[in-house]
């Protein structure tokens, strides 16, 4: 009986349905008239049957598929040009290769708004080792995984319309405990107590925001950070690893060391066509996904292409002083060899005003020279020099650009898929 439902009044289908019935039994008639007549007369008559038949097909299909998605996505079905380039772009991704982009913080989110323009096939790969602001305060409040970068992935990866990413990244500044709190970490933290489970939430959230690929956790155990410092004091959580300055990081740690991955991050990584490690911070974003044994073994094994988008300017209390063989030796340093292949590094100029700005908060642009270049070719890694910075009120990457050198790698090494 539901089916018969269809033929309700004010469906918006029956009509639709009949003239299809009707072109189809058009074209039927005129194939019939070209077997059975052999006037030239006739059979032109029957070509223009045909083709009245086909236009008739046509246009009921159209019409039937533009009441299906008025009731289904109405917003986007008053605008017919935007809905047919959204399935176009759906059908082309949906070809694209399958990259895997671990890392944290701002650098990992700026990366997947340019990724979702070439493929469809993204999983990020946070870390959970924030714990600083909002996303501290649920940690430590609620006991829940910190929900900030995985917010931002997600609002990056969104295919849903601005007003819905905005509210996700809507932060109140006032209000007794609002106060500082982002709506889109409440948000994910509510939903992982009504689902009873953090990735539960997450995959709920990436529903809401219809996103293009998908935004896991490195880990679902609650890890913090720890830094040895060559003065051999202990910088604990991330926020004093930032803070604390006092020395240059000797080592890096996370507690506990024998966490389990999360096995849909191992799941990715083993389908995985190009794994990207950044951009981020070295030892806050990056290399916390790389300390999770699981995950590094993981990417090492991988016969995929993986490549290190090198910072464009260095770190102060992180990465003072540091080239960009220095970062990926660093790398190196707390995982084995084999984990990246190339290193893409920018050798654009900064700007003269941003320059003098980074200078006074002791920052500079990474350097690559002749030892740097000696040095990649001895750890037979590939380095790929670029201009790729993107400097209007910060030095930033120019996510476009930096796609596309991305994706120049990946077609290269085609092959070893």
């Amino acid at each position: 009986m539901k089916k018969l439902k269809w033929l309700y009044p004010g469906m918006l289908v029956k009509r639709w349905i009949s003239l299809s019935i009707f072109g189809i039994l058009m074209i039927s008639m005129g194939f019939v008239i070209i077997v059975s007549e052999r006037t030239t007369e006739n059979r032109a008559m029957a070509g223009l049957i045909i083709v009245l038949g086909i236009l008739c097909v046509i246009i009921a299909v159209k019409r039937i598929l533009k009441s299906f998605v008025t009731v289904l996505v109405p917003r986007i079905s008053r605008e017919e040009d935007r809905l047919v380039e959204k399935v176009y772009q759906r059908r082309i991704l949906e070809k694209g290769p399958k990259i895997v982009a671990l890392g944290g913080g701002t650098g990992l989110s700026t990366l997947l708004t340019g990724l979702k323009q070439k493929t469809g096939n993204i999983t990020a790969i946070v870390t959970v080792a924030d714990d600083g602001g909002s996303s501290g305060r649920l940690r430590e409040e609620f006991d829940v995984l910190p929900p900030g970068d995985i917010r931002n992935c997600l609002v990056a990866l969104s295919d849903s319309e601005d007003l819905l990413g905005a509210l996700f990244q809507f932060r109140f500044s006032k209000g007794a405990g609002l106060d500082g709190h982002n709506f889109g970490n409440l948000f994910i933290t509510a939903l992982s107590h009504v689902t009873g489970d953090f990735a539960g939430a997450i995959r709920e959230s990436s529903k809401v925001l219809a996103i293009r690929g998908n935004v896991y956790p490195a880990t679902l155990q609650k890890i913090k950070l720890v830094a040895k410092r060559e003065n051999g004091k202990e910088s604990v959580g991330e926020c004093n690893i930032r803070e604390e300055k006092e020395s240059p990081i000797d080592r890096l740690f996370i507690e506990p060391d024998n966490c389990d991955a999360a096995q849909e991050s191992i799941e990715a990584i083993r389908q995985a066509d190009a794994i990207v490690l950044g951009p981020g911070s070295l030892y806050t974003s990056i290399m916390p996904n790389l300390l999770i044994k699981g995950i590094q073994r993981e990417i090492i094994n991988s016969k995929a292409v993986k490549i290190y988008i090198c910072n464009i300017m260095t770190e102060s209390g992180e990465t003072d002083d540091f080239s960009a063989s220095d970062h990926v030796g660093a790398i190196l340093k707390h995982t084995e060899p084999g984990i990246i292949d190339y290193c893409i590094v920018n050798v654009s100029r900064i700007p003269k005003f941003l320059y003098e700005k980074y200078e006074g908060e002791n920052k500079f642009p990474v350097k690559v020279d002749d030892v740097d270049e000696r040095w990649f070719k001895r750890e037979r890694i590939k380095l790929v020099k670029a201009h790729i910075s993107g400097a209007k009120e910060f030095v930033r990457h120019n996510t476009s650009k930096l796609c596309d050198e991305i994706m120049d790698i990946i077609d290269e090494n085609k092959k070893r898929w």
